[in-house]
Protein backbone atom coordinates (compact mmCIF):
# COMPACT_ATOMS: atom_id res chain seq x y z
CA UNK A 1 0.00 0.00 0.00
CA UNK A 2 1.42 3.24 -0.95
CA UNK A 3 2.60 5.51 1.55
CA UNK A 4 0.96 8.88 2.88
CA UNK A 5 3.64 10.72 1.36
CA UNK A 6 3.63 8.75 -1.79
CA UNK A 7 0.02 9.52 -2.39
CA UNK A 8 0.39 13.27 -2.11
CA UNK A 9 3.31 12.97 -4.58
CA UNK A 10 1.13 11.31 -6.59
CA UNK A 11 -1.51 14.01 -6.61
CA UNK A 12 1.02 16.90 -6.45
CA UNK A 13 3.10 15.25 -9.56
CA UNK A 14 0.67 17.24 -11.79
CA UNK A 15 2.34 19.41 -13.95
CA UNK A 16 -0.41 22.15 -12.94
CA UNK A 17 0.80 22.11 -9.27
CA UNK A 18 4.42 22.79 -10.41
CA UNK A 19 6.62 25.70 -8.49
CA UNK A 20 5.75 28.74 -10.15
CA UNK A 21 8.22 30.10 -12.98
CA UNK A 22 9.60 33.58 -13.14
CA UNK A 23 6.70 35.35 -14.85
CA UNK A 24 3.80 33.98 -12.80
CA UNK A 25 3.43 35.98 -9.58
CA UNK A 26 0.12 36.61 -11.10
CA UNK A 27 -1.42 33.78 -13.01
CA UNK A 28 -2.29 34.50 -16.29
CA UNK A 29 -2.67 31.30 -18.30
CA UNK A 30 -6.09 30.50 -17.28
CA UNK A 31 -7.63 28.74 -14.27
CA UNK A 32 -6.15 25.55 -14.31
CA UNK A 33 -2.65 26.63 -13.36
CA UNK A 34 -2.35 26.37 -9.58
CA UNK A 35 1.63 26.46 -8.48
CA UNK A 36 1.62 24.44 -5.11
CA UNK A 37 5.42 24.71 -4.16
CA UNK A 38 5.40 21.13 -4.11
CA UNK A 39 8.69 20.14 -2.62
CA UNK A 40 7.60 21.64 0.73
CA UNK A 41 5.58 18.20 0.79
CA UNK A 42 8.65 16.15 1.79
CA UNK A 43 8.68 18.24 5.04
CA UNK A 44 5.33 18.33 5.83
CA UNK A 45 3.77 15.99 8.37
CA UNK A 46 0.14 14.95 6.74
CA UNK A 47 -0.55 12.47 9.85
CA UNK A 48 -0.30 15.51 12.07
CA UNK A 49 -3.00 17.65 12.11
CA UNK A 50 -3.36 21.11 11.68
CA UNK A 51 -4.30 23.43 15.46
CA UNK A 52 -5.31 26.87 15.59
CA UNK A 53 -2.46 28.25 15.93
CA UNK A 54 -1.41 26.83 12.34
CA UNK A 55 -3.64 28.44 10.82
CA UNK A 56 -1.21 30.68 8.55
CA UNK A 57 1.78 28.32 8.75
CA UNK A 58 3.02 26.61 5.54
CA UNK A 59 2.04 23.55 6.44
CA UNK A 60 -1.59 24.56 6.25
CA UNK A 61 -1.04 26.85 2.99
CA UNK A 62 -0.52 23.52 1.35
CA UNK A 63 -3.10 21.54 2.69
CA UNK A 64 -5.43 24.19 1.80
CA UNK A 65 -3.77 24.66 -1.58
CA UNK A 66 -3.98 20.99 -2.65
CA UNK A 67 -7.60 20.96 -1.18
CA UNK A 68 -9.19 23.41 -2.90
CA UNK A 69 -7.83 22.01 -6.66
CA UNK A 70 -9.52 18.83 -5.28
CA UNK A 71 -12.84 20.46 -4.59
CA UNK A 72 -12.36 22.34 -7.77
CA UNK A 73 -12.21 18.99 -9.98
CA UNK A 74 -15.85 19.08 -9.23
CA UNK A 75 -16.61 22.49 -10.77
CA UNK A 76 -15.95 23.62 -14.44
CA UNK A 77 -14.04 26.67 -15.10
CA UNK A 78 -13.08 28.48 -18.39
CA UNK A 79 -11.63 31.83 -18.97
CA UNK A 80 -13.11 34.56 -19.12
CA UNK A 81 -10.42 35.69 -22.40
CA UNK A 82 -11.70 32.91 -24.70
CA UNK A 83 -8.11 33.29 -26.49
CA UNK A 84 -6.50 31.50 -22.83
CA UNK A 85 -8.26 28.19 -23.27
CA UNK A 86 -5.81 25.52 -23.30
CA UNK A 87 -7.54 22.40 -23.96
CA UNK A 88 -4.60 20.29 -22.71
CA UNK A 89 -4.34 21.84 -19.39
CA UNK A 90 -8.02 21.52 -19.21
CA UNK A 91 -7.73 17.59 -19.66
CA UNK A 92 -4.72 17.75 -17.13
CA UNK A 93 -7.09 19.09 -14.67
CA UNK A 94 -10.09 17.14 -15.27
CA UNK A 95 -9.26 13.81 -16.01
CA UNK A 96 -9.56 10.80 -14.59
CA UNK A 97 -6.32 10.17 -13.05
CA UNK A 98 -6.18 13.24 -11.24
CA UNK A 99 -9.60 12.95 -10.00
CA UNK A 100 -8.55 9.89 -8.93
CA UNK A 101 -5.35 10.80 -7.06
CA UNK A 102 -7.06 14.07 -5.58
CA UNK A 103 -10.13 11.41 -4.06
CA UNK A 104 -6.79 9.07 -2.23
CA UNK A 105 -5.69 11.64 -0.38
CA UNK A 106 -8.50 14.04 0.16
CA UNK A 107 -9.92 12.43 3.59
CA UNK A 108 -5.82 12.66 4.56
CA UNK A 109 -5.92 16.47 3.93
CA UNK A 110 -9.27 17.59 5.54
CA UNK A 111 -7.95 15.11 8.33
CA UNK A 112 -5.47 17.55 8.90
CA UNK A 113 -7.30 20.84 8.54
CA UNK A 114 -10.31 20.65 9.94
CA UNK A 115 -9.93 17.82 13.01
CA UNK A 116 -8.66 20.80 15.08
CA UNK A 117 -12.20 22.17 14.95
CA UNK A 118 -13.61 18.87 16.88
CA UNK A 119 -11.29 19.52 19.67
CA UNK A 120 -11.46 23.04 19.87
CA UNK A 121 -15.62 23.84 19.89
CA UNK A 122 -17.90 21.22 21.76
CA UNK A 123 -21.47 21.33 21.10
CA UNK A 124 -21.79 18.83 24.28
CA UNK A 125 -24.20 18.88 26.82
CA UNK A 126 -27.92 19.23 27.64
CA UNK A 127 -28.97 21.77 24.05
CA UNK A 128 -32.58 20.75 22.90
CA UNK A 129 -33.65 22.63 19.43
CA UNK A 130 -35.62 25.01 21.76
CA UNK A 131 -32.43 26.33 23.28
CA UNK A 132 -30.92 26.54 20.20
CA UNK A 133 -33.23 28.28 18.61
CA UNK A 134 -33.10 31.10 21.77
CA UNK A 135 -29.74 31.06 21.02
CA UNK A 136 -29.59 31.74 17.39
CA UNK A 137 -32.02 34.37 18.09
CA UNK A 138 -29.79 36.36 20.71
CA UNK A 139 -26.84 36.09 18.57
CA UNK A 140 -29.15 38.01 15.91
CA UNK A 141 -30.07 40.55 18.94
CA UNK A 142 -26.60 41.24 18.99
CA UNK A 143 -25.79 41.50 15.53
CA UNK A 144 -28.17 44.51 15.24
CA UNK A 145 -26.91 45.92 18.18
CA UNK A 146 -23.36 46.01 16.66
CA UNK A 147 -24.98 47.25 13.41
CA UNK A 148 -24.87 50.54 15.02
CA UNK A 149 -21.02 50.49 15.60
CA UNK A 150 -19.16 52.49 12.83
CA UNK A 151 -17.10 50.44 9.54
CA UNK A 152 -13.49 50.98 12.24
CA UNK A 153 -14.67 49.21 14.78
CA UNK A 154 -13.25 45.98 13.36
CA UNK A 155 -9.70 45.67 13.99
CA UNK A 156 -9.13 43.93 10.77
CA UNK A 157 -10.49 47.40 9.05
CA UNK A 158 -8.54 49.72 11.54
CA UNK A 159 -5.24 47.32 10.07
CA UNK A 160 -6.44 47.97 6.09
CA UNK A 161 -6.91 51.95 6.82
CA UNK A 162 -3.58 52.48 8.67
CA UNK A 163 -1.44 50.59 6.51
CA UNK A 164 0.99 52.75 4.78
CA UNK A 165 -1.02 52.17 1.48
CA UNK A 166 -4.68 51.24 2.50
CA UNK A 167 -5.60 50.70 -1.28
CA UNK A 168 -3.31 48.33 -1.57
CA UNK A 169 -4.38 46.43 1.71
CA UNK A 170 -7.93 46.86 0.53
CA UNK A 171 -7.06 45.14 -2.50
CA UNK A 172 -5.32 42.21 -0.32
CA UNK A 173 -7.79 41.95 1.35
CA UNK A 174 -10.63 41.71 -1.78
CA UNK A 175 -8.24 39.06 -3.22
CA UNK A 176 -8.68 37.45 0.09
CA UNK A 177 -12.59 36.76 -0.90
CA UNK A 178 -11.84 36.01 -4.55
CA UNK A 179 -11.56 31.94 -4.04
CA UNK A 180 -15.16 31.89 -2.99
CA UNK A 181 -16.70 34.59 -4.16
CA UNK A 182 -15.68 34.63 -7.83
CA UNK A 183 -17.61 31.10 -8.08
CA UNK A 184 -19.89 31.93 -5.43
CA UNK A 185 -22.31 29.31 -3.76
CA UNK A 186 -20.73 26.22 -5.61
CA UNK A 187 -20.45 24.61 -2.55
CA UNK A 188 -24.25 25.27 -2.04
CA UNK A 189 -24.96 23.90 -5.26
CA UNK A 190 -23.97 20.14 -4.45
CA UNK A 191 -27.16 19.72 -2.03
CA UNK A 192 -29.43 20.88 -4.97
CA UNK A 193 -29.20 17.29 -5.57
CA UNK A 194 -31.35 14.41 -4.20
CA UNK A 195 -34.47 14.44 -2.30
CA UNK A 196 -35.19 15.94 1.13
CA UNK A 197 -38.15 17.62 1.07
CA UNK A 198 -39.35 21.20 1.49
CA UNK A 199 -36.21 22.24 2.93
CA UNK A 200 -34.46 21.80 -0.33
CA UNK A 201 -36.47 23.81 -2.12
CA UNK A 202 -36.28 26.16 0.78
CA UNK A 203 -32.00 26.47 0.19
CA UNK A 204 -32.48 26.15 -3.81
CA UNK A 205 -34.37 29.32 -3.66
CA UNK A 206 -31.57 31.15 -1.56
CA UNK A 207 -29.38 29.47 -4.32
CA UNK A 208 -31.42 30.82 -7.11
CA UNK A 209 -30.76 33.81 -5.57
CA UNK A 210 -27.52 33.57 -5.61
CA UNK A 211 -27.24 33.15 -9.40
CA UNK A 212 -29.10 36.36 -10.34
CA UNK A 213 -32.60 34.61 -10.61
CA UNK A 214 -31.00 33.08 -14.24
CA UNK A 215 -29.91 36.58 -14.87
CA UNK A 216 -26.02 36.75 -15.37
CA UNK A 217 -25.17 40.17 -14.70
CA UNK A 218 -27.04 40.29 -11.34
CA UNK A 219 -25.30 36.58 -10.32
CA UNK A 220 -23.19 37.34 -7.01
CA UNK A 221 -19.98 36.22 -8.55
CA UNK A 222 -20.34 38.11 -10.96
CA UNK A 223 -21.55 41.50 -8.79
CA UNK A 224 -18.24 40.53 -7.33
CA UNK A 225 -16.21 40.72 -10.62
CA UNK A 226 -17.48 44.60 -11.13
CA UNK A 227 -16.20 44.87 -7.58
CA UNK A 228 -12.98 43.53 -8.45
CA UNK A 229 -12.27 45.20 -11.80
CA UNK A 230 -13.62 48.87 -10.46
CA UNK A 231 -10.53 49.41 -8.65
CA UNK A 232 -8.09 47.74 -11.21
CA UNK A 233 -7.64 44.24 -10.20
CA UNK A 234 -8.50 41.83 -12.91
CA UNK A 235 -11.63 38.90 -11.80
CA UNK A 236 -10.30 36.16 -13.78
CA UNK A 237 -10.38 32.83 -11.48
CA UNK A 238 -6.78 32.37 -9.11
CA UNK A 239 -5.03 35.09 -10.87
CA UNK A 240 -4.03 35.96 -7.56
CA UNK A 241 -3.45 32.51 -6.19
CA UNK A 242 -0.12 33.76 -4.91
CA UNK A 243 -1.79 35.82 -2.96
CA UNK A 244 -4.40 33.32 -1.13
CA UNK A 245 -3.28 33.53 2.46
CA UNK A 246 -4.01 30.12 4.18
CA UNK A 247 -6.92 31.04 6.97
CA UNK A 248 -8.59 32.61 3.76
CA UNK A 249 -8.62 29.20 1.84
CA UNK A 250 -9.81 27.35 4.52
CA UNK A 251 -13.26 29.73 4.72
CA UNK A 252 -13.94 28.53 0.57
CA UNK A 253 -12.86 24.70 1.54
CA UNK A 254 -14.62 24.37 4.89
CA UNK A 255 -18.05 24.67 2.73
CA UNK A 256 -16.79 22.31 -0.09
CA UNK A 257 -15.82 20.03 3.29
CA UNK A 258 -19.50 19.99 4.35
CA UNK A 259 -21.31 19.52 0.93
CA UNK A 260 -19.09 16.92 -0.47
CA UNK A 261 -19.06 15.01 2.52
CA UNK A 262 -22.92 14.36 2.66
CA UNK A 263 -22.75 13.13 6.43
CA UNK A 264 -22.31 16.79 6.99
CA UNK A 265 -25.43 18.14 5.90
CA UNK A 266 -26.43 19.73 9.32
CA UNK A 267 -23.00 21.40 9.61
CA UNK A 268 -23.64 22.84 6.80
CA UNK A 269 -26.80 24.45 7.15
CA UNK A 270 -25.37 26.07 10.73
CA UNK A 271 -22.47 27.53 8.88
CA UNK A 272 -24.80 28.67 6.57
CA UNK A 273 -27.08 29.93 9.52
CA UNK A 274 -24.45 31.72 10.35
CA UNK A 275 -22.30 33.07 7.56
CA UNK A 276 -25.75 34.35 5.96
CA UNK A 277 -26.95 36.21 9.24
CA UNK A 278 -23.36 37.77 10.03
CA UNK A 279 -22.80 39.00 6.54
CA UNK A 280 -25.81 41.65 6.89
CA UNK A 281 -22.96 43.90 9.25
CA UNK A 282 -19.86 42.79 7.51
CA UNK A 283 -20.75 43.54 4.07
CA UNK A 284 -22.33 46.71 4.69
CA UNK A 285 -19.04 47.62 6.52
CA UNK A 286 -17.35 46.41 3.81
CA UNK A 287 -19.35 48.74 1.38
CA UNK A 288 -18.19 51.29 3.49
CA UNK A 289 -14.72 51.23 3.97
CA UNK A 290 -13.93 50.54 -0.07
CA UNK A 291 -15.36 53.89 -0.07
CA UNK A 292 -13.43 55.58 2.17
CA UNK A 293 -10.55 54.21 0.50
CA UNK A 294 -11.27 54.29 -3.03
CA UNK A 295 -14.02 56.64 -3.27
CA UNK A 296 -16.83 56.93 -5.96
CA UNK A 297 -15.25 54.95 -8.60
CA UNK A 298 -15.44 52.02 -6.38
CA UNK A 299 -18.48 49.61 -7.23
CA UNK A 300 -19.89 48.21 -3.85
CA UNK A 301 -23.44 46.64 -5.47
CA UNK A 302 -21.63 43.24 -4.45
CA UNK A 303 -21.39 44.09 -0.62
CA UNK A 304 -24.64 46.61 -0.66
CA UNK A 305 -26.72 43.74 -1.94
CA UNK A 306 -25.48 41.12 0.28
CA UNK A 307 -26.03 44.16 2.92
CA UNK A 308 -29.52 43.76 1.69
CA UNK A 309 -30.57 40.07 1.31
CA UNK A 310 -29.18 38.55 3.62
CA UNK A 311 -31.27 39.98 5.96
CA UNK A 312 -33.45 37.63 3.86
CA UNK A 313 -31.62 34.63 3.77
CA UNK A 314 -30.54 34.69 7.49
CA UNK A 315 -34.43 34.59 8.05
CA UNK A 316 -34.93 31.58 5.34
CA UNK A 317 -32.33 29.61 6.91
CA UNK A 318 -33.56 29.88 10.15
CA UNK A 319 -37.34 29.44 9.48
CA UNK A 320 -37.19 27.49 6.25
CA UNK A 321 -34.29 25.50 7.31
CA UNK A 322 -33.67 24.63 10.65
CA UNK A 323 -36.69 24.68 11.86
CA UNK A 324 -38.56 22.53 9.75
CA UNK A 325 -35.60 20.32 10.25
CA UNK A 326 -35.87 20.19 13.89
CA UNK A 327 -39.78 19.73 13.31
CA UNK A 328 -38.83 16.67 11.39
CA UNK A 329 -36.30 14.99 13.03
CA UNK A 330 -35.91 16.23 16.97
CA UNK A 331 -33.49 17.17 18.65
CA UNK A 332 -30.39 14.21 17.02
CA UNK A 333 -29.60 16.97 14.51
CA UNK A 334 -29.50 19.93 16.88
CA UNK A 335 -25.19 19.02 17.77
CA UNK A 336 -24.12 19.27 14.29
CA UNK A 337 -26.28 22.19 13.38
CA UNK A 338 -25.12 23.94 16.06
CA UNK A 339 -21.56 22.76 15.76
CA UNK A 340 -21.18 23.76 12.08
CA UNK A 341 -22.30 27.31 13.44
CA UNK A 342 -19.38 27.76 15.92
CA UNK A 343 -17.11 26.29 13.61
CA UNK A 344 -17.52 28.71 10.86
CA UNK A 345 -17.55 31.31 13.42
CA UNK A 346 -14.28 30.28 14.40
CA UNK A 347 -12.60 29.93 11.42
CA UNK A 348 -14.01 33.18 10.50
CA UNK A 349 -12.21 34.60 13.58
CA UNK A 350 -8.87 32.82 12.86
CA UNK A 351 -8.86 33.84 8.99
CA UNK A 352 -9.99 37.73 9.96
CA UNK A 353 -6.75 37.70 12.64
CA UNK A 354 -4.42 36.28 10.13
CA UNK A 355 -5.34 38.88 7.88
CA UNK A 356 -4.70 41.34 10.23
CA UNK A 357 -1.03 40.51 10.88
CA UNK A 358 -0.41 39.90 7.44
CA UNK A 359 -1.42 43.81 6.63
CA UNK A 360 0.07 45.02 9.75
CA UNK A 361 3.50 43.49 8.41
CA UNK A 362 3.13 43.87 4.58
CA UNK A 363 1.23 47.28 5.61
CA UNK A 364 4.66 48.92 7.33
CA UNK A 365 7.32 47.43 5.61
CA UNK A 366 9.76 49.91 6.82
CA UNK A 367 9.20 49.26 10.07
CA UNK A 368 9.92 45.69 9.48
CA UNK A 369 13.38 46.77 7.89
CA UNK A 370 14.38 48.84 10.57
CA UNK A 371 13.36 45.80 13.04
CA UNK A 372 15.78 43.54 10.66
CA UNK A 373 18.63 45.96 11.02
CA UNK A 374 18.14 46.09 14.84
CA UNK A 375 18.61 42.50 15.32
CA UNK A 376 21.16 41.86 12.51
CA UNK A 377 23.17 44.71 14.30
CA UNK A 378 22.83 42.08 17.27
CA UNK A 379 23.94 38.97 14.94
CA UNK A 380 27.08 40.70 13.82
CA UNK A 381 28.76 42.11 17.04
CA UNK A 382 28.75 38.57 18.47
CA UNK A 383 26.50 39.47 21.21
CA UNK A 384 23.72 37.04 19.92
CA UNK A 385 25.02 33.50 17.79
CA UNK A 386 21.93 32.29 15.48
CA UNK A 387 22.05 29.72 12.41
CA UNK A 388 22.45 32.17 9.66
CA UNK A 389 21.08 29.23 6.87
CA UNK A 390 22.67 30.92 3.54
CA UNK A 391 21.02 30.36 0.57
CA UNK A 392 22.03 30.90 -3.12
CA UNK A 393 19.68 30.76 -6.40
CA UNK A 394 19.95 31.57 -9.84
CA UNK A 395 18.39 34.53 -11.98
CA UNK A 396 14.38 34.44 -12.09
CA UNK A 397 14.54 31.51 -9.48
CA UNK A 398 11.20 31.82 -8.36
CA UNK A 399 10.17 31.79 -4.76
CA UNK A 400 6.57 30.57 -5.03
CA UNK A 401 4.90 32.25 -2.08
CA UNK A 402 4.84 30.34 1.13
CA UNK A 403 5.48 31.15 5.15
CA UNK A 404 7.94 29.95 7.83
CA UNK A 405 7.20 28.70 11.30
CA UNK A 406 9.40 30.57 12.77
CA UNK A 407 10.81 34.47 12.63
CA UNK A 408 13.40 35.07 10.36
CA UNK A 409 15.26 37.98 9.28
CA UNK A 410 15.86 37.96 4.57
CA UNK A 411 19.72 39.55 4.65
CA UNK A 412 21.15 39.78 1.14
CA UNK A 413 24.75 39.44 0.68
CA UNK A 414 25.09 39.67 -2.90
CA UNK A 415 22.92 39.95 -6.37
CA UNK A 416 19.15 41.63 -6.14
CA UNK A 417 15.75 40.16 -5.98
CA UNK A 418 12.39 41.27 -5.87
CA UNK A 419 10.14 40.92 -2.88
CA UNK A 420 6.23 40.42 -2.72
CA UNK A 421 4.74 40.25 1.25
CA UNK A 422 1.31 41.05 -0.23
CA UNK A 423 -0.51 42.20 -3.27
CA UNK A 424 0.64 45.19 -5.13
CA UNK A 425 3.92 45.75 -2.12
CA UNK A 426 6.99 45.17 -4.40
CA UNK A 427 10.32 45.53 -3.28
CA UNK A 428 13.74 45.47 -4.48
CA UNK A 429 16.50 44.19 -2.37
CA UNK A 430 20.15 44.94 -2.99
CA UNK A 431 22.99 43.59 -1.23
CA UNK A 432 22.74 44.32 2.28
CA UNK A 433 19.53 44.83 2.50
CA UNK A 434 17.59 43.45 5.38
CA UNK A 435 13.93 42.34 6.67
CA UNK A 436 12.25 40.92 9.12
CA UNK A 437 9.82 38.08 7.94
CA UNK A 438 8.00 37.49 11.31
CA UNK A 439 6.52 33.85 11.56
CA UNK A 440 3.34 32.42 9.34
CA UNK A 441 3.58 35.96 6.96
CA UNK A 442 3.38 35.01 3.25
CA UNK A 443 5.28 36.24 0.66
CA UNK A 444 7.38 35.12 -1.75
CA UNK A 445 10.65 36.92 -4.20
CA UNK A 446 11.97 36.43 -7.48
CA UNK A 447 16.11 36.47 -8.26
CA UNK A 448 16.56 39.45 -10.62
CA UNK A 449 20.73 39.30 -11.17
CA UNK A 450 22.43 36.30 -12.07
CA UNK A 451 22.52 34.93 -8.88
CA UNK A 452 21.58 36.11 -5.35
CA UNK A 453 23.40 34.84 -2.10
CA UNK A 454 21.17 35.76 0.92
CA UNK A 455 20.89 34.62 4.68
CA UNK A 456 18.05 33.66 6.75
CA UNK A 457 19.08 33.99 10.52
CA UNK A 458 16.48 32.35 12.11
CA UNK A 459 15.62 35.04 15.39
CA UNK A 460 12.48 33.64 17.40
CA UNK A 461 12.52 35.25 20.72
CA UNK A 462 15.01 38.24 19.74
CA UNK A 463 12.76 41.39 20.66
CA UNK A 464 9.70 39.70 19.80
CA UNK A 465 6.95 42.02 17.77
CA UNK A 466 4.70 39.90 16.03
CA UNK A 467 3.36 37.27 18.01
CA UNK A 468 3.89 34.16 19.98
CA UNK A 469 6.99 31.57 18.92
CA UNK A 470 5.72 27.89 19.13
CA UNK A 471 7.95 24.71 18.19
CA UNK A 472 6.94 23.55 14.78
CA UNK A 473 7.91 20.80 12.39
CA UNK A 474 9.46 21.99 9.22
CA UNK A 475 7.59 22.80 6.49
CA UNK A 476 9.93 24.53 4.01
CA UNK A 477 13.09 25.28 3.07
Amino acid sequence: MPSIKELISEYSSNPLFRDAEATEILINSGPYRRPTRVNDNAFINFDKVLTAKDIGSNSSLSTHRMLLNIYEADLYFLPRDPKKLDRTAEKQFYNAGNLLAGEKVRPILENKAFSFLNSDISTQGPWNGDMMLTYFNEYLQREQADAKLGFDASPLNRAILNADHPDQAAKHYLIQMAPDFLSESSAMARYSLGGYGQVQSALFNILIDEYGASVHEQKHSSLFEKAMASVDLEPDIHRYWQFYQASSLALTNYFHYVTKNKTEFFRYVGALFFTESSLINVAGNQSKLFKEIFGTHVDTLYFDEHHHIDRHHGDMVLKKLIMPLLNEYGDQVVPDILQGFEEFRYLQQLADEDLQAQIEWAGHINEAIEHGKNLYAQIEDGSVVVPLETFLEANDERSTTHTHPDDRLLVIESGEMDFWPMYGEEYHFRPGDILFVPKHRLHGSVVTSPECVYHQPLVDGMMRRYGETDNQEAECK
